[in-house]
Parts: structure tokens; sequence; C-alpha cells
């Protein structure tokens, strides 16, 4: 047993950090004012149906309409050939639906009608008869005698099929028989509430919520925990006791894990997580052997561009560039999962000669994947020697839920030049002469702009002034970024 997973909570917030050997390897997330809704439920509302787009969006009560493909419509995948959406959904229409990715930057989030629902052992589909297994569990005999004690326990004639978990593989049968039996009680609520839904009349339906995901420090004993946790670690008594009474019910084996943190400093400071979060936030990550990688995420995709840096420890260059790779491909590894970064990606290693430094590399960065819970896949080497890979996005990034783009550069990582700001605003007050007439033009701006305005840019400013034949006054305004400027006709 080699992780150990702490809980910190507030009364706003809960974090939880996965450890493996002691090193970060996760960070998890839930805030009270924006808790996640991937996993819940809705009665929505259909606002509009796009034929051109094969989608439609779905009003399921948020800020913004929720998307839904003709792709993720069970309706459509039960018909061969499948039919287009505008044959299956109107507007006006009640629809039960499952969030699969919450909204992301300006999109909304991503639905689905094919319902599943997690339980510990077992997750239950109720639209699908079909029975499955995980695919972390390896062993192909283990995978068919759990696939066959499940299927034991379905009633002939009872709908729904199922999908074993990582956790099931020492379950006892009294355990499965309980969780099977509790997913489908869920689901039987879940489906009077649609009901009700449906029934009210077009014009008075309401999109409502019929089934909440649990809370984090529940899901993390649902989906973190498993045989390799040595202790779950929780920094309030009473979080703690709500977890244990959770374990009785639904998991008694990980209860003898759950410990109190009893130590004076702070649970994370103890262990060193707000640092980590601190460095997985920046641009930059150092590596032992003097080499850094550099992260660049933007909505399309992420970079991340691999160098040397002082690095010089190899026997030649060759091998220099192919342990910094070697490196690199195992902190790139980590980095995924701990800033949650997800969609394509793109890695710049340094370039390498040799076709076996290339696959040993490929082969390093695969291993470290291998830990990772989210789905993800290696494309190889391009023809310009970059690596393209993919990783499963369903929820914010580490630093979409932590930080916000710039006031000052709105995210670009750059401001204009005070001296750029100076003459657009020369500009400004040339065309406004030509088509107002005030007694004097006053410039309010940040205080670069403005000394720079009376100081090498003066002569410019005082040929201006004399041009339009009109006074020109300048006032710092501290409040101002430096592209922020205002021309007050007075």
């Amino acid at each position: 047993m080699k992780e150990d997973i702490l809980v910190n909570t507030t009364a706003h917030e809960t974090r939880v950090a996965l450890l493996h050997q002691g090193v970060l390897q996760e960070v998890h997330l839930e805030r009270e004012a924006t808790r996640g809704l991937v996993g819940n439920i809705y009665a929505g509302v259909v606002a509009r149906v796009l034929p051109g787009m094969q989608s439609a969006f779905i009003d399921i009560g948020l800020e913004r309409a929720a998307f839904l493909h003709v792709a993720d419509l069970w309706q459509s995948r039960q018909q061969t050939p499948a039919m287009p959406i505008e044959k299956l959904l109107f507007e006006g229409q009640s629809l039960l639906v499952q969030v699969q990715k919450d909204p992301i930057g300006t999109k909304g989030a991503r639905l689905t009608t094919q319902i599943s629902i997690a339980g510990r052992l077992v997750v239950f589909l109720p639209q699908d008869p079909h029975v499955g297994v995980s695919q972390r569990i390896a062993s192909e005999a283990d995978r068919q005698l759990l696939k066959n004690r499940v299927q034991s326990f379905i009633k002939p004639g009872e709908p729904g099929g199922f999908i074993v978990r990582t956790m099931a593989e020492d379950a006892r049968d009294e355990d499965f028989i309980a969780d099977m039996a509790y997913l489908r009680r869920r689901w039987a609520q879940i489906l009077d509430g649609a009901k009700t839904a449906a029934s009210r009349a077009p014009g008075a339906r309401k999109p409502c919520q019929l089934y909440a995901e649990l809370s984090l420090s529940q899901r993390l004993l649902r989906d973190l925990a498993g045989h390799d946790t040595r202790a779950i670690i929780v920094d309030d008594a009473a979080v703690l006791e709500q977890m244990r009474a959770f374990c009785q019910t639904y998991m008694p084996a990980l209860e003898s894990r759950l410990k109190l943190h009893a130590e004076e400093r702070a649970l994370f400071d103890l262990h060193g997580v707000d640092e980590e979060i601190k460095r997985a936030l920046a641009r930059r990550v150092d590596l032992k052997s003097g080499g850094y990688l550099i992260f660049d995420q933007t909505e399309a995709l992420t970079t991340i561009d691999v160098n040397t840096g002082g690095f010089v420890g190899g026997r030649n260059f060759d091998e220099t560039i192919f342990r910094t790779n070697l490196e690199a491909a195992q902190a790139i590894a980590r980095q995924l999962r701990l800033r949650n970064l997800g969609g394509i990606l793109i890695i710049d290693f340094i370039d390498m000669v040799s076709a076996e430094h290339r696959e040993s590399v490929l082969q390093e960065l695969r291993r470290g994947l291998g830990r990772d819970r989210t789905r993800s896949a290696v494309n190889g080497f391009t023809a310009l020697g970059l690596v393209e890979m993919t990783r499963k996005r369903t929820r914010e990034s580490l630093a979409h839920l932590m930080c916000e783009p710039c006031p000052a550069c709105q995210g670009r990582g750059s401001v204009k030049t005070a001296r750029t700001v100076c003459y657009e605003i020369l500009r400004e007050i040339r065309r406004e002469a030509r088509q107002f007439n005030p007694r004097e033009f006053r410039i309010l701006a940040s205080e670069p702009v403005i000394e720079l305005l009376l100081d090498e840019e003066a002569p410019h400013l005082a040929t201006l002034a004399e041009m339009i034949g009109k006074p020109v006054s300048l006032h710092v305004e501290g409040a101002y970024t430096q592209e922020q400027y205002d021309i007050v006709l007075v």
C-alpha cells in the first residue's frame, strides 16, 4: 500500500490530495459556490434543435444551455440506420439527460441520454443489458469470473446491465447484491421524477434535477480509494464521522484506514501540498537534472516544450538529450494528472536521432500514464518530431479552477508597450479633433503612459496640440492598466 489520501475541509471548500510514495499525483477541488455537475441527472427541456449540426441545446436550469449531440442520444443508437436528431427531438420536449462534461470556458455542459449510475462495485446501465468488466483488471480469467458472478445476480426479466469496477475484485456476493439493489432503487426514484416532469403541459415544463452526484469526500471513497490506499487522513472531525458512516454502509473494508489529522501543523502544509499546487499553476516546471518543461494551455490544445536547460550530465550530447527526455516523460505524465489537462496535447521533446531512443521515451510516457485513472492515448511521433496524444477531458483543469485571465492582458500573456499606447492616444485625438470642437482634450491614462507623454513624447504631443489648435491636459489614473485610457472632451 503506497498511496495516501489527504482531505482538507472548510465550510466553503473541500480539497483532496492523492500522494503516491509521498509525492503529490492528483488534486481534486470542490467549492460550494461552483460544484461540479458530472454525473448529475436532469429532466431537461429541449430549447433548440439544430439539424445542420445534428445536435440540440437542452435547458437544465444552468446559466448556459447544455449541448447534446445525436451520437449521445440513446434513442438514435437503437435505429439502423441512425435517425436524424430532428425526427427524435422537438422544442419544448421533456428529456432525461445526464451531464458527462462540466461547462468548460465558454462552452455549456455536454449531455448524454445514455444514463449510468456509479456504485462502489458496479456501474448501473439502466438502458443497456450488457455486463462488462473494467479494463484495469488485467487477468482474463478474473474478468470472466467477475462477469459470470454479476450475471448470476441479475434476475430473469430485470432490465439494465452493469460494468464491474476495479475495486470489485475481492468483493463478496452479498456486497454485489446490495450495491446492485441500491442502484436499481435510485433509478426507480429518478424515473418517477422524470415522469412527473414530463406530465406537465409543454408550456409549463421546467428543468429539474433528479439525481446529484455524491460530495467529493464520499466520491473519493468510491472512486479513489482502493487496494493501494494506506491511509485516508481527514482534518475535520465532523467530515470524518460522515465518511465513517458512509464506509460502514457501503465499504466497511476502508473504515480502518480513515484517520483524523491530529498534528498542530495544517495537513496540506505538513505534506507540502500547497507548495506543489503553487508549482502546478506555473508555466515552467524544473526537472531534477537541470532541464525544464514549458506548459502552454489554450482552448484548442496544450503544448509542452522540453528543454535541456543546464543539464550536461551525459557521456555525449545524444545521451544528454535522451536522459533529459526520459525524465521529462515521467514528469509530464505526473503533471497531466496533477494539472488535470485534457483534450489534445502536443509534446515537443528534444530532437533525438536514434529511433530506439524515441521508442524508449514513448514507452516511459505510456508507463507513467498507466497509473492515470483518466483515459489517454499516445499516438507517437509525427513527421515534425512532435508527440501527439489525447487525454479525456471531463472537468476543468486545475488552472481554470483556481485562476482567471489577467485583466490587463486578457489572458494573452503580454500587454502593449507604453509607447504603443501613446501613439494610439495621439491618433485618437487627431480623429476626434476632426469631428468635435471642445475647449480642451483631457487624457486619462496609466502612470507609465503619462510619464512618456511628458518626457520623450512631449514634442509630438506639443506638435499635435498646435496642429489642432486646442490644449491637451494629462491626468494619471492609478486604477488603469497600461492599455487603458480615456480621452475626455472638456
